[in-house]
């Protein structure tokens, strides 16, 4: 369920704690990883898929995402949003050496994932440092 352990004295144990604990509080949350801004998977809360895979990824499109806001001029980058037929991965920025990704179903509550994912972002980021 993780992999390459987390810096400082944070568990891979916590970063799960903090992706199961999203996954209660928003509707539609089937998955979720950590991952470096490299691509390598740091933790996972996944069944369905290969978070490796998904880390690297996701670690391009957040990578795309930052280069394609920079380039419009509409400010930071806030969330890559992947749209599809069977659902949604997200995709967020934890501090500049990390990024938190979320799959979710059709039903993915995406009002109350912004409005939590903060708060996680935050707590990945003190656990990472």
């Amino acid at each position: 369920m993780t992999n390459p352990p987390p810096a400082s004295g944070a568990s891979s144990g916590d970063l799960v704690k903090e992706l199961t604990g999203l996954r209660g509080q928003v509707l539609g949350i089937s998955e979720s990883i950590v991952a470096t801004t490299d691509g390598l998977l740091v933790a996972s809360d996944t069944a369905n898929v290969q978070p490796e895979s998904l880390a690297a990824l996701s670690a391009a499109s957040l990578a795309l995402g930052k280069r394609s806001a920079a380039e419009v001029g509409l400010g930071s980058l806030r969330e890559v949003v992947t749209r599809c037929n069977g659902g949604y991965s997200v995709v967020l920025a934890v501090g500049e050496q990390a990024l938190l990704v979320i799959l979710g179903d059709e039903g993915l509550d995406l009002t109350a994932l912004r409005r939590e994912a903060p708060a996680v972002v935050e707590r990945l980021g003190g656990l990472l440092s």
